[in-house]
């Protein structure tokens, strides 16, 4: 989709009928600059305006697209940043949206014997990234090949001795640390990137693997097969590239813990067997004398979004950066639950209007100081990353600012609506030295780090941040805190589990003027003090040692 312009009274109508809704941040008084200028009316004027019912969801390539971005761009302008792509607020982000025929998806293997076929959904859910109408393997030779991990760091390598070229590579799901339940092997219960089936892709395509297929199990995977059913059929989004992602495997796929035993058995192999060995590193990949044949057929829809960015140029080290991110998409508007009468808008206002609302907030805060900041700033407001982190995954190939040059950085999904937190939880703590100027800041509020809960389910590879942490830039993670000032963790994560069931990812996460946001505004202070004691020094932190990023990062630094 072609950029338009929006007339200006447009956002200046959304603005007087929200505020006359919610309340003028005006009565805040006026901003100061620092930490200090971040105010409740504020965060809730910036979020009220995204997650109104007039940006329609705010889904990429849009109307919603078109307001979201001019409002985001007019608010950076008014306050004070500088346009950070060659003189543009914008940075488009060309998208393929991948639809994938389930009446012509066949999956069948075959051996000496016979051939076993297989139902799509119920056994089995393939695709392709590549751009193409056609996809697929004939006779591809299937291979176990264990966690399919290549970490140097920890000597280990599924692959070796083998090679998959023009083969099908069978991949068990999460990593061995999550098996064994050993600190000693990766990190334990706390899933590391090797254990995420986007690296495991990943790697079978640098391997020369034709197709690549993920064992699911509920346990390590962290969702059932209705997740992986729901979330790889339909349209799938992709970024377009010069080789039309002609490097990716012919086949990505998830295959049923069923399906994976039925396989093993015919193959003559001992499955639990060989995925207790796996977890050893003392596997070698099996042939398994069995061989596929899957095809997809595609509809292909191009469209373009667009990622914001504004800047603060730093007085003494201009070319050294600090990245403040969020992602302003959400799911847009469904025309069939409107044409029923019913609310079909996906507002999105916790995921991630806050989070938007705070990048704004954080803008204007380092805008307003009376001293510059040592270093730059990038405010970077990204596109569709519910359709998979794309918005981020395309600046972090094609930053406006060089990656070796970006300190670090910080990620905002999601702040608290329902008040102050003695705590604040971190996604991703133990990963970098980030994590010791966290510590210092939020015991500055007389309140404590909490590292992340659910270590198991791999939540930091999970959101924007993780595109730039995998090209080697330390990224720090924050969440609100579960244990509330006056009524306890319980009340907490009750607040959590109730967003969670009856609001994330659908039509009610709405805003709504009695949340209490004087929670939000105490944890989008800390994340300002965090990055301030980047930005107003000359320490460049690192990953710790033995983290997978840690030698990408040295490696940049050279």
């Amino acid at each position: 989709m072609k950029a338009r312009t929006i007339p200006p009274t447009a956002i200046a109508i959304t603005v007087v009928l929200i505020l006359a809704a919610c309340g003028s941040a005006d009565d805040a008084g006026p901003a100061t600059g620092g930490a200090a200028s971040i105010t409740e009316a504020e965060i809730a004027e910036h979020l009220a305006i995204l997650a109104s019912d007039e940006f329609g969801g705010r889904a990429p390539s849009s109307p919603g697209e078109e307001l979201t971005v001019a409002y985001l761009a007019e608010q950076f302008e008014a306050a004070g940043l500088e346009p950070a792509n060659d003189g543009s607020w914008f940075q488009n982000v060309p998208l393929v949206d991948i639809t994938a025929d389930p009446e012509r998806a066949p999956f069948s293997v075959t051996d000496g014997e016979g051939t076993l076929s297989f139902d799509y959904a119920d056994d089995f859910v393939t695709w392709t990234t590549r751009v193409v109408e056609a996809s697929g393997v004939e006779d591809s030779d299937l291979v176990f090949v264990g966690y399919g991990i290549v970490a140097p760091e920890a000597g280990w390598d599924d692959y070796e001795g083998v090679d998959v070229t023009g083969k099908t590579a069978v991949i068990l799901v999460n990593d061995p640390g999550f098996a064994t339940q050993d600190p000693d092997v990766f990190s334990g219960n706390t899933m590391t990137y090797y254990g995420r089936w986007t690296y495991k892709f990943e790697e079978a395509a640098r391997q020369g693997a034709a197709a690549a297929l993920i064992v699911h199990q509920t346990a390590p995977a962290a969702y059932g097969w209705e997740t992986v059913r729901n979330s790889w059929t339909g349209p799938q989004f992709n970024l377009q590239s010069p080789d039309g992602n002609a490097s990716r495997v012919a086949i990505e796929g998830w295959i049923t813990e069923e399906t994976t035993r039925t396989l093993f058995e015919r193959a003559g192999l001992d499955f639990d067997a060989l995925a207790e060995q796996a977890q050893s590193g003392t596997l070698r990949p099996v042939e398994m004398g069995l061989s596929l044949t899957t095809s997809v057929e595609n509809a292909l829809r191009f469209s373009e979004s667009r990622n914001v960015v504004g800047m603060i140029e730093g007085s003494e080290a201009p070319d050294e950066f600090f990245v403040y991110m969020a992602h302003w998409d959400h799911f847009g508007t469904d025309e069939a639950l409107e044409a029923a009468g019913e609310d079909g808008i996906y507002n999105g206002a916790l995921d991630n209007a806050s989070g938007t609302a705070a990048l704004l907030e954080l803008a204007e805060a380092y805008a307003a100081r009376s001293e510059p900041p040592r270093r730059s700033i990038l405010f970077l407001a990204v596109t569709a990353e519910e359709q998979g982190l794309l918005g981020s995954k395309h600046y972090a190939a094609d930053p406006v600012v060089p990656l070796s040059r970006t300190v670090a950085g910080l990620n905002m999904d999601g702040l608290s609506n329902f008040g102050p937190t003695n705590d604040l939880v971190v996604i991703g703590y133990g990963m970098s030295e980030l994590d010791a100027i966290a510590d210092r800041s939020v015991a500055g509020q007389n309140r404590r780090v909490v590292p992340d809960p659910e270590p198991e389910k791999g939540y930091y590879f999970r959101s924007d941040h993780f595109e730039l942490a995998k090209m080697g830039v330390p990224m720090i993670y924050p969440e609100h805190g579960i244990d509330h000032v006056e009524r306890g963790e319980e009340y907490g994560r009750e607040m959590n589990d109730r967003y969670t069931s009856q609001r994330y990812h659908m039509v009610t996460d709405e805003f709504d003027d009695t949340w209490d946001l004087s929670g939000a505004v105490p944890d989008v202070q800390l994340y300002y003090e965090i990055g301030a004691a980047v930005i107003d020094s000359d320490v460049w932190p690192n990953w710790n040692e033995g983290t997978e990023f840690r030698a990408i990062r040295d490696e940049s630094r050279r």
